[in-house]
């Protein structure tokens, strides 16, 4: 009763108000009461405003131009007589609604939106013109609520006039709620790590202001959601943004609310920004970032080739290349001369192709708005089960249950056939594809650099990390002295074989745990089904493969049956991919460490406390090493305990959109990354991607006293 009472005074108002005015009609919906209102008679050759006035029910509102993380903004088709014209809508400065993670902008209680006509100059004295609005708006409280109205008003045409006194009020607050045009000079700078406002005020204080705000217009500019940095120097204010990393060039509008103290009590100001698209300019290298945003390293491109070869190279030492690549290098010693030399250009030919491929698939996914990283393919269950299997495959090879290895590694007698040199080749794509989960010194940069340059900058880092893994083997085939100072063919490496299949064994097994982790405990029926399979098949090869006719041909295809059987075992857990956490995350979160999140983040630095972000993910064996080696032991335990460091794990086993963003602002392209926060330093330290406990417990150490004992 309370509401409809509340509804009944809202329209016996503005029934008294429309016939004190114009001949306009109130339109109620079911959480909103619209009018139409002019300010006053139509003037031929001058503008006539009008206002869009809506009361909203209790509890609900309704949304800006940028409707924030959701919503709608409002929206008016115009019916106009001929030769007038409607302007933009003119939105009051809006307010912030937070729910949950979510930040939306809109207005609440009431609202009134301004539009200027154009009356033609022809428009004629005595008349009366009608002026319709389709107005559509969507409003929300606990659910949203699309509603719509055709509002009329009626509008008198005199030869000369003023302002209606009667609505002479209402169009003074809408006024007064629109944004002012700044008397300060404002700039924009804008890269893939941040959106930084600025505000040209000097004599501003940090006392004096108390908050700053940037609305974009733009919803594709900024995240919403985001906590925006606030810095106030001698030259002015600083807001430094999380970008969403959709914008496009062009021009940057908004409003800039600032609250400052005036005499003592806090004044809210909305000012307008309009930035031309020529005047955005770069966001400079330093200055506060936001809590979940960093500044990616700017590399010249020698350097990042550069850093992409050296990390290239490292990949080599991976446990899942390592076998690969040494039977591959002692297959050598049977040749010489040029020989060698064209398989160690096949193999380079094949490893480029692969990484030329990844980079190619990669930037084509990311240019349709993906937000995904190096070793994006495992985030993919499918993948994973699959590279699980190939590491069986070629262990039970190595180890003599089948001798496909012949044709597919190119070992052995295969490489004094034709086929040897696709053996190298298809070597080369093979030791690309299962390097794709480590990550190594130097390769991280170079590879963040990538993905935010233009596709033939990308490709030509990609392709200088592939150049770098192929280049140990490359210059050992060209070399007639490295190959002269290799042991002897023989036995031995029969016995060495056998002995690197183990490795191979591992990585199987460690692929089968990041399955489990991906897609839970009851997906373990399916691949451990398939890995059996999987052996059948490689010893069904092996015990048809010298037979004749037939015989041969039977057990090779029933081996294919055999390993699409395995594949398929996998398919219903790998494609529906239920995270085994209920909240999706597939890392255990032990030794103190919590989930992360920006508002987790936000509240730790908050409180004063350092905090250490590791960024992680299952399938990623340079995370797990380091998290062995560096972070696991009782001294570092104790070391973070005594300086009360708050720990945050992020994630990124299976796709997560907010941890790439947060990898691609500290010019990163996949994990492990590891920040660490200290008390009143606004941007954090990066570690190193290969850590090791002593650069742990220095950088700890390093924390002034009096965090130690912070709460």
């Amino acid at each position: 009763m309370g509401g409809f009472r509340k509804w009944a005074v809202y329209l016996v108002a503005l029934a008294g108000f429309t016939a004190a005015s114009a001949s306009a009609a109130p339109v109620q919906t079911e959480h909103t009461v619209s009018q139409l209102v002019a300010e006053g008679p139509a003037v031929p050759g001058q503008p006539l405003w009008v206002a869009l006035d809506q009361k909203l029910q209790d509890g609900w509102h309704t949304y800006w131009i940028n409707p924030g993380d959701s919503g709608l903004p409002t929206e008016v088709n115009w019916t106009l007589p001929a030769g007038w014209k409607a302007g933009p809508l003119n939105f009051p400065a809006p307010h912030r609604f937070t729910t949950g993670p979510l930040v939306n902008y809109g207005y609440e209680k009431a609202t009134r939106i301004l539009a200027r006509l154009d009356v033609p100059a022809d428009a004629k004295p005595g008349s009366t013109v009608t002026l319709t609005a389709a107005a559509n708006w969507l409003i929300c409280a606990d659910v949203c609520v699309p509603e719509d109205a055709t509002l009329t008003l009626d509008v008198p045409v005199t030869a000369g006039g003023s302002p209606d006194p009667a609505v002479a009020p209402l169009f003074a607050e809408a006024r007064a709620a629109l944004p002012v045009p700044s008397p300060y000079a404002a700039s924009v700078g804008a890269t893939k790590a941040a959106v930084t406002v600025r505000l040209a005020a000097p004599g501003l204080t940090a006392d004096q202001v108390k908050d700053a705000y940037f609305f974009a217009e733009n919803p594709d500019l900024v995240e919403a959601g985001a906590p925006q940095q606030l810095a106030v120097t001698k030259d002015g204010l600083t807001l430094t943004l999380k970008p969403t990393g959709r914008a496009t060039p062009g021009p940057v509008n908004g409003i800039l609310e600032v609250t400052e103290l005036v005499n003592g009590q806090p004044t809210t100001q909305a000012l307008a920004i309009a930035i031309p698209a020529d005047g955005v300019g770069a966001a400079p290298a330093s200055g506060g970032m936001s809590a979940d945003t960093g500044n990616a390293p700017v590399l010249p491109l020698w350097q990042a080739v550069l850093f992409a070869c050296l990390g290239g190279m490292v990949l080599n030492l991976m446990p899942c290349v390592f076998p690969v690549l040494s039977m591959k290098a002692m297959a050598l010693v049977r040749h010489q001369g040029a020989h060698a030399r064209l398989h160690g250009l096949v193999y380079t030919g094949g490893v480029l192709a692969c990484f030329a491929a990844i980079a190619i698939v990669l930037m084509a996914l990311r240019a349709g708005g993906q937000e995904i990283g190096w070793g994006f393919q495992l985030q993919s269950p499918l993948v994973v089960a699959v590279l699980a299997y190939v590491m069986l495959l070629l262990g039970l090879s190595m180890s003599g249950v089948f001798t496909v290895g012949d044709q597919f590694m190119g070992v052995g007698q295969g490489l004094t056939q034709g086929d040897g040199y696709a053996g190298s080749f298809f070597t080369g794509v093979l030791a690309s594809v299962v390097a794709t989960p480590c990550t190594a010194p130097f390769m991280g940069a170079a590879v963040g650099y990538a993905l935010v340059q233009p596709w033939y900058v990308a490709l030509a880092v990609f392709l200088a990390l592939g150049f770098g893994m192929a280049l140990p083997f490359l210059a050992l085939a060209c070399s007639p002295w490295l190959l002269r100072h290799l042991p002897k063919p023989g036995a031995w490496m029969e016995r060495l074989k056998q002995v690197l299949a183990f490795p191979l064994y591992g990585s199987a097994a460690w692929l089968v745990w990041v399955f489990a982790v991906q897609v839970g405990a009851p997906g373990m029926t399916g691949i451990l089904v398939g890995l059996v399979l999987v052996g059948f098949a490689a010893w069904l090869y092996g015990v048809t493969h010298y037979a004749e006719g037939w015989g041969r041909r039977g057990g090779a295809l029933a081996a294919l049956a055999a390993l699409a059987l395995a594949v398929a075992a996998v398919v219903p857990q790998a494609v529906g991919n239920a995270a085994p956490a209920a909240d999706g995350k597939a890392v255990a979160m032990t030794d103190g460490f919590e989930a992360f999140s920006p508002a987790t983040l936000d509240k730790l630095r908050a409180d004063g406390r350092p905090v250490l972000v590791d960024f992680t993910a299952a399938w990623c064996i340079t995370c797990l090493v380091n998290e062995r080696v560096a972070l696991s032991s009782d001294i570092v335990h104790q070391a973070l305990k005594s300086h009360n460091v708050a720990l945050l794990k992020g994630d990124w086993t299976n796709r997560d959109a907010e941890i790439t963003r947060v990898l691609q602002a500290h010019g990163r392209s996949g994990v492990p990354l590891y920040l660490f926060y200290r008390p009143g330093q606004a941007e954090p330290d990066v570690w190193p991607q290969i850590l090791t406990e002593a650069q742990v417990l220095e950088a700890v150490g390093n924390l002034p006293k009096q965090s130690a004992s912070a709460q």
